[in-house]
């Protein structure tokens, strides 16, 4: 989401002229992110990374962008060696 507002199940997506052009999925906050953030099926016209969508909550359009998934990766942590240490 780039306003402010939580995307829920069933709430629809909009094309910039207000037309319903899919439906969310699933939304929440993310609390790794910061964000709030969403899946929704939209036709895949809609679909490339960067397309500005609106969703539509509580009667208001909030703006909303597709960015590519997994939302967030997890840092890869420092292997340890298994080698054992000689003196």
């Amino acid at each position: 989401m780039i306003d402010r507002g939580i995307a829920r199940d069933e709430y629809p997506c909009c094309n910039e002229a207000g037309e319903a052009i899919g439906v969310i999925t699933s939304g929440s906050p993310s609390p790794t992110l910061g964000k709030n953030i969403a899946l929704a099926y939209v036709p895949p016209s809609y679909s490339a990374v960067g397309t500005v969508l609106y969703v539509e909550i509580r009667n208001q359009n909030c703006k909303a962008q597709v960015v590519p998934t997994p939302f967030y990766k997890r840092p890869k942590l420092a292997s340890t060696s298994n080698a054992t240490k000689t003196a």
